[in-house]
């Protein structure tokens, strides 16, 4: 999904209370953000209703590009509790975005497990 200016604060900023929110900061123009898009839709379609993969084109939307500080491009900024949490910049092949999605992004969002506790007296 692309975001603007306008969608920006509903899209990722109230939605990362529910779900982390993955923002790609992209520009046509530019040849890694264009080997970094399939690449990146496709690790988190696996992951769908887990996480929330947005787009930002910084060129269309300079504002939001300025406010985040982003110099470089691709950047990839994951939103959590309305505020940046984590992310990469540059183009990653798929296998490495997706350890990335799983180990800091999905990791920190699991559920702890359900810890099953039992009297001494049970255990002899």
């Amino acid at each position: 999904m692309d975001v603007t200016t306008e969608t920006f604060e509903r899209d990722v900023i109230e939605r990362s209370h529910e779900l982390p929110v993955v923002v790609d900061f992209w520009a046509a123009w530019c040849g890694p953000c264009r080997a970094l898009g399939p690449a990146i839709e496709a690790e988190a379609g696996k992951r769908a209703r887990r996480l929330e993969l947005v787009k930002l084109d910084v060129d269309a939307e300079p504002e939001i590009a300025a406010r985040y500080r982003i110099q470089s491009i691709p950047t990839v900024a994951v939103f959590r509790d309305g505020e940046v949490a984590t992310g990469f910049i540059g183009a990653l092949p798929p296998a490495t975005i997706g350890r990335f999605l799983d180990e800091q992004v999905l990791a920190d969002a699991a559920e702890p497990p359900i810890a099953v506790v039992g009297t001494a007296a049970e255990a002899t």
